[in-house]
Parts: structure tokens; sequence; C-alpha cells
């Protein structure tokens, strides 16, 4: 009789799955819904009192979407943080002044005009306004625009949230990045690829009439956050996106966004103008082509105003692209941005791409757009995912950051965790955001670093119609993970944590730090029960969820475990070094010497860039074959420990909230023994070496129950 999945682990994640996503509790529970932005009573009773004292009366001038958008926010924030309405009063009365120069004479005369220069359009400026005779200190959040006023909000309140004082205060902020943008690859009939929250946020049969609330709730968590953007539609897109019935309802999003500071933008499908269009052809130097992009821009721009642009997949996993016409990537992205430029519209040309005859899938981004450097109009900015696979728990970051000094790029970066555990596993990504956007590129002797490459970020997002937002609780520290490190790139991980905790629990030390710690350790923890030592790529086929390292029957190489691992009787990894695929010649001379020779490679790329032989010693005194048996291991041994951690906190939070995560934790351990017993038996079968006793145990199947688990 085959096994079925797991046994119990299949009939917990089913009910976790069942209760997250479809029977949510009652809108009055904790249940996540308000996300990071909860304003409880601050339970500090001196922080409380001080800031009731600083506190005593609201003025936010001006009257547009925007500010009165930051007006109620401030309400609503005050009203729960002190436990009592502020109330409204003049300029000349109010204690907490909020508004721009052209808006409030006030502000206009404070002289902060040198600090505002450094805001731009989208910053602020928060500063305490010196006593005087007939004036108490008050506090001024000001900005250029409304939005950057709402900005200040976010922040302003974001101190209060986590009991910080806000006397003296005297900041100036502005995104580091231009471009702050959530990818979602919501599909037009409700479903969402690679989502595990539920439906689509968007509901395109009501839409453009019905306009949810959950809509407005959505653009202000993007907002706190400092996200400018958001792609409505898939990238494996419908050309249907982009037909007038569909820019209605995009036009109708749009409108709930835009007093958010939130651009809309749509992924285009390649082919549009022969699917929809008409024509017979989508060469991108045709000009009949060129001119029916025109006036489908025209089209856009007159529904939405400030339509932020296009996103495109193309001659990637089967999408239709310029390269089927014998044309470059360069090609395709210029006749579209042309088609966007009158109207201050963007191309974000994704360089996600692999091909059938590819020696090394790692190395092909690299090969197809380097060449093309300098030769992309000033409104294409070319997207590059972190790393040079796809989203794997740990890889080394692309090549083509800091190779292409005259193209404008931005980085993506996964939200949803399409390799990591979807919502069923903690995983926190702050710790691998940091990782790539502060690495150091090398390509001019020392630095930059990725972050100082970029002009933006995407995420692809984690959200859907589940009732917390992500499918989980802990899922949407990595949405806010996401957009603090689009604002500001050089955040550190543990702060970035400690403020979502402050934000979303409670400011309890008793539990922010355990629980800190439990996060930051939880990305590792996940790399060392999943694809340890730099292997990759081992998730089972399509799903890629739960362990599949002897996938060999993928239609093409390139989709198969054992592509990635080339396990055999002498050893383990993929050679990408001079004497194997020479992928390791992409990155610059520092990072070519440490990857490219095993005494130098980091630990965590070993078996990315060598083949390594089993009995190879390692740093650690273990042979390769005994270290990695042992991390296997250690991954589940530190779920183990999270497991107790969050156990240990019952009743220092909510009960639902709590309950919940647990049971997510419960399903975590038992499939991270999953990991851990199915890889290193498999593993075993070429190592032929025994596993050395250590805290799991032997496995508790033979291998090919796991190879039959479907």
């Amino acid at each position: 009789m085959r096994p079925t999945f797991m046994g119990t682990a299949a009939r917990s994640l089913a009910l976790v799955l069942l209760t997250a996503l479809t029977c949510p509790p009652a809108a009055s529970a904790e249940d996540g819904y308000d996300l990071w932005l909860r304003y409880p009573l601050v339970s500090d009773a001196a922080r409380l009192a001080g800031y009731r004292a600083a506190v005593t009366g609201l003025f936010v001038a001006g009257d547009s979407p925007t500010a009165r958008a930051a007006r109620d926010e401030l309400t609503r924030g005050l009203r729960g943080l002190l436990g009592a309405d502020v109330p409204i009063a003049s300029s000349a009365d109010a204690t907490v002044i909020a508004g721009t120069p052209a808006t409030s004479r006030a502000i206009a005369r404070l002289g902060i005009g040198k600090k505002l220069a450094r805001a731009g359009n989208e910053g602020f400026v928060i500063s305490t306004i010196g006593r005087s005779k007939d004036r108490p200190l008050r506090t001024v959040i000001a900005g250029n625009t409304d939005i950057g006023v709402l900005h200040g909000t976010f922040a302003f309140l974001r101190l209060l949230q986590t009991h910080q004082s806000i006397d003296g205060l005297e900041i100036v902020d502005a995104p580091r990045l231009r471009h702050r943008i959530l990818d979602h690859w919501d599909n037009l009939d409700g479903t969402i690829e690679r989502g595990y929250a539920g439906a689509s946020l968007w509901d395109w049969a009501a839409l453009p009439h019905d306009r949810a609330i959950r809509y407005s709730d959505y653009a202000r968590a993007n907002a706190s956050l400092g996200i400018n953007g958001t792609v409505l539609n898939n990238v494996n897109a419908r050309a249907a996106s982009l037909t007038p019935e569909y820019i209605v309802k995009a036009a109708a999003l749009a409108d709930v966004f835009r007093p958010y500071g939130i651009h809309v933008y749509l992924s285009a499908r390649f082919s549009a103008p022969i699917e929809i269009g008409g024509l017979k052809t989508a060469d991108p130097l045709d000009p009949r082509v060129r001119a029916w992009w025109r006036r489908k821009a025209d089209d856009i721009y007159a529904a939405i105003p400030d339509f932020g642009g296009f996103l495109i997949k193309a001659n990637s996993e089967g999408q239709p692209g310029p390269q089927d016409y014998t044309r470059t990537h360069a090609d395709g992205a210029n006749m579209l941005a042309d088609a966007l430029a009158p109207h201050g519209g963007l191309v974000m040309w994704r360089a996600f791409v692999y091909g059938v005859n590819a020696d090394d899938r790692a190395k092909q981004a690299y090969a197809e757009f380097t060449p093309l450097d300098g030769r992309f109009r000033r409104n294409v900015l070319l997207q590059i995912k972190n790393g040079p696979i796809d989203f794997q728990p740990r890889e080394p970051f692309s090549p083509l950051f800091g190779a292409m000094p005259r193209t404008p790029l931005m980085i993506e970066l996964q939200v949803t965790k399409e390799y990591l555990g979807f919502a069923s596993h903690l995983v926190y990504l702050a710790p691998l955001f940091e990782e790539v956007l502060s690495t150091d590129t090398h390509v001019r002797g020392i630095g930059p670093p990725v972050r100082d490459v970029l002009q933006g970020a995407a995420g692809v997002a984690n959200t859907g119609s589940s009732r917390n937002w992500c499918g989980a609780v802990f899922a949407c520290a990595n949405w806010h993970a996401f957009g603090r490190l689009a604002w500001n790139p050089a955040i550190n991980s543990g702060a970035l944590a400690d403020e979502w905790l402050q934000m979303t629990f409670t400011n309890d030390p008793a539990f922010v730090e355990p629980v800190r710690a439990m996060m930051l350790a939880s990305r590792q923890a996940a790399v060392d029960y999943m694809t340890p030592l730099g292997l990759t790529h081992l998730m089972a086929r399509g799903t890629h969820y739960g362990p599949g390292p002897w996938v060999a029957d993928a239609g093409r190489a390139d989709q198969n475990s054992v592509y990635f691992h080339r396990a055999d009787g002498a050893g383990l990894g993929f050679d990408r070094t001079a004497t194997g695929s020479n992928a390791v010649a992409q990155y610059a001379p520092a990072w070519r010497d440490t990857f490219g020779r095993l005494d130098r490679v980091p630990d965590d790329y070993l078996l990315w860039f060598h083949h390594v032989p089993w009995d190879h010693r390692m740093a650690s005194g273990r042979t390769l074959w005994n270290e990695l048996t042992f991390r296997y291991c250690r991954g589940v041994e530190a779920v183990r420990s999270m497991r107790a951690t969050w156990a240990s906190l019952a009743g220092r939070i909510d009960d639902e909230r709590h309950k919940d995560t647990q049971a997510f934790l419960d399903v975590q351990e038992r499939e991270a023994r999953w990991w851990r017993d199915a890889s290193v038996l498999y593993f075993q079968t070429f190592s032929q070496q025994p596993i050395a006793p250590d805290a799991c145990g032997a496995p508790e199947h033979p291998l090919e129950y796991y190879r039959s688990i479907k």
C-alpha cells in the first residue's frame, strides 16, 4: 500500500490551511488582519504619560485625499495608542502639526527648507520645535508633498508603537530606492501563482463598481512601509489584461491606491498585438506593432493618468518575446519604453531567462544581458532576481549586479516562499534580503554593494484573501521586511524583526527577544534542512514543496534536481569552476578567486561551485558526507528549538495567534524531519557511507517511502 503524505502531517497541514484560509475567525479577534498597524494602548505607564503630555492637539494641513488619509491615520493611531481622542486644533494651538510648506503657513515659517530639500518628493521631516513663553514643545511632521507627509505620519506613529522617545526629534528620511514595487502573480480567474494565502485580493468580476474596504487597507499597509507601486497581474500574463474591460477595472484600483502614493502597473504579454490587436506579428521593429503599443499606452493613460508602466516576462519559460523574431531583449524593451515615454511610464524587463541548450542555467541571464549594457532606454529597468537560479533558500548573488553600469537595475526578491515551505514554514526572509543587498560586488576592486547599484526593488507578493493577509501571521513579517528594506536597503534584520514584533504583537522584551532570535535563525534552519552547503533546487517537481532530490523525469534537464546536485559515487555538487561550466568567470576577480578555489569558497556555497569528494575534509574536521548529514539534522533541531520557544510564550500574547503559529510550527518540525530523512537516504545511495549517530536518529522510513509521496 502506497504511503500517504506523511500520515498525521498531512492531516495537520490540511487542518491548518483549512482554518487559516477558508474559515477565518471573526473580525474582532486578534487574527492578524491589522498587520503591523495595530494601535493598542501604550502599555508603559511612564511612556504613556509622556506621550499624552506631548500630544494634546492635532493639526493636519490640506484637504487632498492624501492629506485626509494622513489626518485619519493620525486620529486613529493616536486614539488607540493614547486611549482617547486627540482634539483637532488650529496650527497655533496644536502640539502635533503635519503638512507641507504649500498647505501650511505655520510650516513654511519654520525654516526647515534645507531639511525638506533632503527629503525629496516622498520623504519627510519630523522635528521637535522648541518651547517659548507662549507655546509648548511641538512635533512637526513635514513633507514637500502630501505623500511625504503621509509617510512621515506612519513613521511618527511607529515611534509610539515601539515605545521610543519623541523628545528632541530631528529626523530627515527619504527613500534610497526610487521604485519600490510589489509584484502580484495574481491571475484574472482569481487564482494566484505561488500564492499560499487564499484567492486573489482583486475581485475582477466585481470591479470596477465594488471597491472593497480591503483595497484601501492594503494600500494603507503598503504606504506605511513606503511601497509606491503595485503590479496587479501575473508575469505569466494574459493579453486580456490590456483590453478595455480590464483597464477600467485597473483604473478603479488605481483610484483607491492613489491617495496612498501607490501607482498601478500591469504585466503585459508581448504577443498582445496578435492576440487582442488583430496583427499577424509582434515583431518589435515592425512599425504597425510599434503603433499598436503607442495607442494602447494612450488608452491606458486616458483611464489611469498616473499609470506606472509595464512589467514584462519575455522569452522565458515559454513566454513570447522579441527573440521569437530574432530581435534582442533591448529591441523589445525599447519598443515598449518608447510607447510609454510620453506619459512618463516605465518598463520593468525581467532578466529571468533560461533556455533548453544552455550548458549551465546559472550562466544564461549574464550571457544574454551583459552584451546589451547601455542599449536600453532610460525608462527601462532591468529586473534581476537576487540569485542566478530561482529564489532558492540560499544562492550567491546574481553576477549581473555591478556588471551593467550603463543600465538602470532593480532587484527582484520573492516575499512569497515558493521554495521555502510556503506559508506553512516560519522562515524570516529579512536576513536573506539583507545578505544580497549588502554583498560587495567587487566590480571596482572594493564595492559597491548590491544595494548601491539599484534604482528599485520588486517583491513577489504573498498576500491573498486570507483574513490575516498572508496565510500565516509570521509570513507577513516578510512583506514588512521587503517594504522597509526597499525604502532603506541598509536597515539591519534584527532591527526590522524587533520593529515588526513590537508593532504586531507586544513591546514586552520577554516576548520580543526570544522570538527575534527565533526569526533571525529561521532562514539558516531552512537552508540546513532543505539545501545545505550550497545545494540547490532539490524540491519536488511542480509544487516546489517537500524534498525531491531524485527528480529526473522533467521534460528538460535544467528542471530536474539531479541536474543541480550531480551526485555520483565520487562526490556531490555542480562544478562551476574553470574545469566545469566556468560560471564563476562571470563574477568580479575577487569573487572568482573566492568561489573558484576549494580552499577559499565559503561552506554555504561549496556545492554550488564545486563537485566535492565524499571524503573531502571540511573546516569542521568532518568529511563532506558527515558534514552534510550533520547540517540536515541541525536544521531539524533548530525547528524543534523554535517550536519549544514559541510554546513557552503562551499567555504573553493573544491565544488566537499563538495557537495558530504553534500549529504551523508543529507542521514545520514534522516536515523538516521529512526533508532530512528523505535527503540523507537518497544521497547515501551515492556516498555508500553510514549515517553518523545524531540527535535526529535513524530515518523513520526507507527511501522508497519518501520517493512515493506525491
